[in-house]
């Protein structure tokens, strides 16, 4: 009977160690990204890495994944809402599913530069649009600059009629595929690991990009002309698995949500720096031509694309448009 107990005893004992063991476990965030660790949103996700290993030592360990390597653009989503992944900061053009609102920030010539971006992001609509998809399962953290976007093609674009029947790249968004249309180029959906290789091969003729994205993925070598259009705004929102999220202890969420804040100025106070010295690298390496815009043609592409306001104003608000239009005025 003693043998037993103590068999038991020993059995319990080694299962309560095993329990603490697993309980002492730091929880494993894994990052997912598609682009190159030396863009704004690659250096972002290793700052964040460092400052919650080094603020949440023992508790928290944080797996970065750049360049598609564990999920590309098109599984990341999904990744996302099954737990295989913790943390993934998409570009706003993949929410059109989830949030009709945030289509907002694929409409075209709507911000006349970032410090208009940045004082709408901060904004309560702006805000207001991170935690739009909540009942979806989805959390957003914070909003990642990468840029404005510049046209680029392997013929020279001076105005709108010089893209028309030009194939471009487009990342899946009804707004992005309608820009294109309404200057009769033709939007081809295509994956950002794919790119280079399709601009390679002529699958596509153009594509919208800021420059550190041009320049990290090649894109340059295969493209003849970049017409400094900043028409459009390529930003990423930082998002995270609501359950996974509301999961963790109040602790830990709490420092990470004050980590990601900032990270996200870092990341931010970056991004131009990093476009600008891309696009002298570009300037460079003497494989593509950077075309300036008159004010004249500027306005001809503006007036051209425009009319995808309208179209999708039932969708995004009109009043959401209007909060984003006064962030140019301040």
């Amino acid at each position: 009977m003693f043998k037993l107990t103590a068999k038991a005893l020993a059995c319990a004992l080694s299962l309560t160690i095993a329990g603490l063991a697993q309980a002492a476990d730091p929880i494993v965030i894994k990052f997912s990204h598609v682009v190159a660790e030396h863009t704004p949103k690659g250096q972002g996700a290793l700052l964040f890495k460092q400052l919650a290993e080094e603020r949440l030592a023992g508790k928290v360990k944080v797996e970065v994944y750049p360049n598609s390597s564990l999920f590309g653009d098109g599984k990341e989503m999904e990744a996302l809402l099954l737990g295989d992944v913790q943390i993934i900061a998409p570009s706003l053009a993949k929410f059109e599913h989830y949030s009709k609102p945030i289509q907002i920030f694929d409409l075209p010539f709507l911000f006349d530069d970032m410090a208009a971006v940045d004082r709408f992001q901060a904004s309560p609509a702006g805000q207001g649009l991170l935690s739009s998809m909540e009942d979806k399962g989805i959390t957003g953290l914070g909003y990642w600059h990468n840029g404005l976007k510049q046209l680029s093609a392997n013929k020279p674009l001076h105005e709108p009629k010089d893209a028309r029947g030009l194939k471009f790249r487009v990342q899946a968004s009804q707004v992005l595929e309608e820009q294109f249309k309404a200057v009769r180029a033709n939007p081809r959906k295509m994956s950002f690991a794919e790119v280079y290789q399709g601009l390679q091969t002529g699958v596509v003729n153009g594509a919208e990009n800021p420059y550190s994205n041009i320049y990290s993925q090649k894109m340059h070598e295969v493209q003849k002309y970049i017409t400094e259009s900043n028409h459009g705004l390529l930003d990423y929102m930082v998002i995270t698995n609501t359950k996974f999220w509301t999961g963790l202890p109040d602790d830990v969420r709490t420092e990470l949500r004050k980590i990601m804040d900032e990270v996200s100025v870092e990341v931010n106070k970056q991004a131009e720096a990093l476009n600008q010295g891309d696009k002298q690298r570009i300037l460079e390496a003497k494989t593509t031509e950077i075309i300036t815009l008159s004010d004249e043609e500027r306005a001809k592409w503006r007036e051209a694309m425009k009319p995808v306001w309208k179209k999708f104003e039932g969708e995004i608000g009109a009043e959401l448009i209007k909060a984003a239009e006064a962030a140019n005025a301040q």
